[in-house]
């Protein structure tokens, strides 16, 4: 017989472990040490007191860890990874697992509820349209190793690294095309501030465009140009000292929007490649 309760005062090494053996067979590899599942957590503003267990004895077989913040104006839990073991599978865990954390949420007056799920995953798509999620928007995923991508074009403008604590953040999402997503999110930057390094391009030192990459991982959370300056290489070299920031040898752009058609545009001109496509799915408490 199984036990469900929520996640508070659960050691870090239990919730890995559960992490990495549900996830062994997922449809995107998940190498995930444990600092970086810590990472992982913080960033995306974990909290276990909305987080959820399935225990066979002693054995975390199944699990929702939830973030919570405010987001677009509303208190709003996210979901940071839901999973069960594989030989656990097909037993409805995941439906009792959310079915007594949206009771926990009503409880708690949270507003909406947020997950990103891969399209092609249609059990849990249907799963969550079942439980009342609506679709928000796609959001595509690129990487590419950074010996493969293009050169940048010669460029005067002044670019410099800049202290991620100083950011202007109202200048810089006047930049923005679209709403970075969940993890992608100044909150979620600035969770795990210590692991980034951002890139500013200058004109008559005021700011036109900037980039911000994780040292260790190659993630980029952001990367955006004030439309009066587009289309004159600032991106692209922006993106150039951005990979002299960081250690990996793949760059990665998460949850791209998909109705931003120029971004898509310029990262497929650039050599990158589109491994996969992800559902945003809200629901309204």
């Amino acid at each position: 017989m199984l036990n469900y309760k929520m996640l508070e005062d659960m050691n870090i090494e239990i919730l890995h472990s559960a992490f990495i053996k549900a996830f062994s067979d997922y449809q995107v590899e998940m190498k995930l040490p444990l600092w970086k599942f810590n990472n992982m957590l913080q960033r995306r503003g974990y909290s276990s007191r909305f987080s959820i267990g399935a225990f066979k004895g002693d054995e975390l077989i199944g699990f929702i860890f939830n973030g919570v913040r405010n987001w677009r104006g509303k208190t709003t839990v996210y979901d940071c990874g839901t999973g069960v073991i594989p030989e656990y599978r097909k037993q409805g865990i995941t439906s009792k697992m959310f079915s007594k954390v949206l009771s926990l949420l009503h409880e708690n007056n949270i507003e909406h509820y947020l997950l990103e799920v891969i399209q092609s995953n249609e059990p849990a798509v249907n799963l969550y349209k079942k439980q009342g999620f609506m679709i928000t928007r796609t959001l595509s995923c690129f990487r590419i190793d950074k010996d493969f991508i293009k050169e940048a074009p010669d460029s005067s403008i002044n670019y410099k690294s800049y202290d991620i604590e100083l950011i202007d953040w109202e200048l810089f999402k006047s930049f923005w095309d679209f709403e970075p997503s969940w993890q992608n999110s100044i909150d979620s930057i600035m969770a795990v501030s210590d692991l980034f390094e951002v890139i500013i391009a200058e004109v008559d030192e005021k700011t036109v465009g900037y980039g911000i990459v994780d040292r260790i991982t190659g993630d980029i959370p952001q990367l955006a140009v004030h439309e009066d300056y587009r289309c004159k290489g600032i991106g692209h070299n922006i993106l150039k000292r951005l990979i002299q920031c960081t250690e990996s040898q793949n760059l990665n752009f998460l949850n791209i929007d998909d109705k931003c058609v120029s971004n898509i545009k310029f990262l497929q001109r650039l050599g990158f490649d589109n491994f996969i496509d992800q559902y945003e799915m809200i629901l309204n408490i």
